[in-house]
């Protein structure tokens, strides 16, 4: 069989454009990257993650479809560098499950801060939804954010940013978070 021109044969038997595709991600439930390109490098591949003892994914659990994971560009060498585990499926757009396990923990860390009202509390609770996804919505989510961490403990503060890092979006990152 002739391959045309522009295409070729990839590493799962589908045909892919010759100059760029998106490998497959394996990463484990609670959001560590195991391997960003689970098919052209499957040797990496594990069925456990090796930092928390999770399972790992390939297919987003809501709708089968494949975890995005590395651009190839064809004749580009990749060195590697920093790949975070996406928030939401591509495909049908639900959250991972590190996303809304990290959620949860963002609201429970802000259930017990002592020092906030339980009006601020639940506004910080409601607030984050939109914070991890890029939305008109997110502006205000970050105004209300960046108000009643005002009266956060350093330490609640450090811990909310340590649960949300990773999954807030890159708006409302840099608006709370800028270095």
């Amino acid at each position: 069989m002739r391959i045309p021109r522009g295409f070729s044969d990839n590493y799962d038997g589908q045909e892919r454009r010759h100059e760029s595709w998106h490998d497959v991600a394996q990463i484990c439930t609670n959001g560590h990257v195991i391997n960003r390109s689970s098919k052209k490098y499957p040797q990496h591949n594990n069925d456990f993650c090796d930092k928390c003892g999770q399972r790992t994914l390939t297919k987003c659990e809501k709708c089968g479809g494949d975890i995005r994971g590395e651009y190839h560009v064809e004749g580009v060498a990749s060195f590697g560098g920093d790949f975070p585990a996406p928030a939401f499926c591509v495909q049908c757009g639900s959250p991972f499950p590190w996303t809304v396990s990290r959620l949860q923990a963002a609201r429970e860390l802000a259930a017990e801060m002592e020092e906030l009202t339980e009006e601020e509390r639940e506004s910080l609770s409601r607030s984050l939804d939109d914070l991890i996804r890029d939305t008109p919505q997110t502006t205000v989510s970050v105004s209300r954010f960046k108000k009643v961490a005002k009266k956060i403990s350093k330490e609640g503060l450090s811990g909310l940013r340590e649960i949300l890092i990773d999954i807030v979006s890159e708006t409302a990152k840099k608006s709370i978070w800028p270095t």
